[in-house]
């Protein structure tokens, strides 16, 4: 367990940051920016919490993906080819088979999309919406530093299956996709 004596330490003031492994980079680093991002996408998960009402499977469901996002952004924070790698948290495929498995039972009820959705229909919903996109960027973010670094490709298929999930839950939020908010294309009203 992560014990904090201290919460500032002044070591950021330059505008640079430690990494998992202790190699300081700028705050502006790619690698700084998709662990940055996961951690988003966790505090906006947080806020759909709050609108989810008394449904103790949703609430369980997404305090397992917290808890997954702070394993990302340490996978992400320790680089693989670093000097710390061994024993690293990395995010792991039952990660993904357990998304996957909610999707799927998600999916069961959910009726067939006839648009693209615009977020929306209750706040549970549109905040899910949200931290969708937020994790998409943060995808994005992860597939880029790949190009320049070994990311653990575990990584990029939770996140790939995390946007669809909270996709899904959005849907099954909705009254099961009923109170879906659907996409009129070319309305200029």
């Amino acid at each position: 367990m992560v014990k904090l004596t201290k919460i500032y330490t002044r070591g950021g003031d330059t505008g640079q940051t430690s990494l998992g492994d202790g190699v300081r980079v700028e705050k502006h680093n790619i690698r700084v920016a998709a662990y940055g991002s996961s951690d988003e996408a966790n505090a906006v998960i947080g806020m759909a919490r709050l609108h989810t009402g008394d449904d103790a499977d949703t609430d369980a469901m997404l305090a397992r993906i917290q808890n997954d996002l702070f394993d990302l952004g340490a996978d992400l924070c320790t680089p693989e080819n670093g000097r710390k790698n061994d024993g690293a948290l990395r995010v792991t495929k039952d990660q993904v088979t357990r998304l996957e498995k909610e999707i799927d039972a998600m999916n069961k009820n959910l009726a067939p999309l006839t648009s693209f959705i615009l977020p929306g229909g209750s706040k549970a919903s549109a905040t899910l919406h949200l931290a969708r996109t937020v994790v998409r960027r943060c995808e994005r973010l992860i597939t880029e530093l790949n190009y320049s670094e070994a990311v653990n490709p575990v990584a990029i298929e939770y996140v790939n299956r995390l946007s669809d999930h909270l996709f899904q839950l959005a849907r099954m939020l909705n009254d099961n996709g009923q109170k879906d908010v659907l996409w009129t294309p070319g309305a200029h009203t």
